[in-house]
């Protein structure tokens, strides 16, 4: 269900009565902007995914050695004396 030529003219001509002939470039130069910072950003953001697929996972952490104790190795609490 699209527009026919008829119908197409007749929503421009509403548009120039409503907007006036001097809106009407601001209006698409505004709107050729939106469309490219759009465009920008869905690049970027492919861009980051692939990289993000490309990449080699980090190893995994360090296990500690089984004879530490992990108590052994924090400081002490300072406990004030009474």
């Amino acid at each position: 269900m699209g527009l026919s030529g008829g119908e197409l003219i007749l929503v421009l001509v509403v548009i120039l009565v409503l907007f006036g002939a001097k809106r009407i470039p601001e209006f698409a130069k505004g709107l050729g902007k939106g469309i490219t910072e759009f465009k920008k950003a869905s690049r970027e953001v492919t861009d980051e995914i692939e990289r993000a697929v490309e990449e080699p996972p980090p190893p995994p952490p360090k296990a500690p050695p089984s004879g530490s104790n992990a108590e052994s190795t924090s400081q002490p609490s300072a406990v004030p004396k009474a």
